[in-house]
């Protein structure tokens, strides 16, 4: 499933200010570490309806991945509603999807408690302090997107730049980082994104001895992206997150 956002530029200044020798060590430790070449997206980038790519979003952060591909399984049997899209590497049309409007419509009937407990069956929190439950923030995400007219993957790409969504969306409790907020842009077809949470933070200190930001690290894996793709691979810097995020699980 791809939706390109095109938004390229945004990240050129800062590749051109980043550290040669740090984009260089780690695409030496890419090339020595990882399977570049055969790697294929995991099925969770291949949902049947964008508003999956939010559940799993949310609920992600901080926890094994194992733990939220339970839940959304869960919910999806609950509801009786498809996970995986019909064919990967394509947008599902419309009419094979459902809205945002739908989701919350499934969800009215409860409260973000009973959705914990009996949809989810997962009580997990956005943060240890002040966090709300997941399944409450899933809720907020979705009426953000309905607030800015987002019911489809199809309408992804116009909320890539606009930051009259990314501010709403961080100010959900939980959400500040903006780390749930890239996972979703990637979850829902963007490739130019990585999602910079500490496996990502780790591979590159493992690979230059060095730690970094959250913007650093996006700035940094855009780059090394650019630089393997020179070298003959085929790689997005979501697809290159990917192998690095399962490398790291394994590792």
């Amino acid at each position: 499933m791809l939706i390109s956002c095109h938004r390229k530029y945004r990240f050129v200044s800062s590749y051109i200010m980043a550290d040669v020798q740090t984009i260089s060590a780690v695409t030496k430790f890419c090339i020595d570490n990882l399977d570049l070449d055969t790697a294929e997206l995991g099925y969770e980038y291949y949902y049947a309806s964008m508003p999956l790519c939010v559940v799993d979003a949310v609920f992600s952060i901080g926890v094994r991945y194992e733990g939220v591909q339970n839940t959304i399984q869960r919910l999806c049997s609950y509801y009786k509603i498809q996970q995986a899209a019909k064919e990967k590497r394509t947008v599902p049309s419309i009419d094979e999807q459902l809205s945002t409007t739908d989701f919350l419509k499934l969800f009215s009937d409860k409260t973000p408690e009973q959705l914990a407990n009996e949809v989810y069956k997962n009580r997990q929190r956005t943060s240890t302090h002040n966090g709300i439950l997941k399944a409450e923030a899933v809720i907020r995400f979705l009426k953000v997107l309905k607030d800015f007219n987002a019911e489809y993957f199809q309408d992804i790409p116009r909320l890539i730049d606009n930051y009259s969504f990314e501010f709403c969306i961080k100010a959900i409790p939980g959400q500040g980082s903006g780390i749930s907020l890239k996972y979703f842009f990637m979850l829902a077809g963007t490739d130019d994104f990585i999602k910079p949470d500490r496996m990502i933070i780790r591979f590159l200190q493992d690979a230059t001895g060095q730690k970094f930001n959250l913007a650093q690290c996006q700035t940094i894996l855009y780059g090394v992206t650019s630089e393997l793709n020179k070298q003959g691979h085929n790689l997005t810097p979501k697809l290159l997150d990917n192998i690095i995020w399962n490398y790291q699980r394994t590792a």
